[in-house]
């Protein structure tokens, strides 16, 4: 098999840009006020989103 080269890589990149990998999984740790206990909550938000996901939820 043949190697590809970087400008071939870029040219897929941008085929790709709508698919699956534009989006990151999040997890968030968020403290239950009565017992103390921490629970994980875990999200699939786009990339160019995951800074105004954590400054909303603080």
């Amino acid at each position: 098999m043949a190697k590809v080269s970087k400008n071939a890589r870029v040219a897929q990149r941008a085929a790709n840009a709508g698919s699956g990998r534009d989006f990151v999984k999040v997890v968030q740790s968020v403290k239950d006020p009565q017992s103390g206990k921490y629970t994980y909550k875990e999200l699939m938000i786009h990339k160019d989103k995951v800074k105004e996901f954590f400054a909303a939820n603080k």
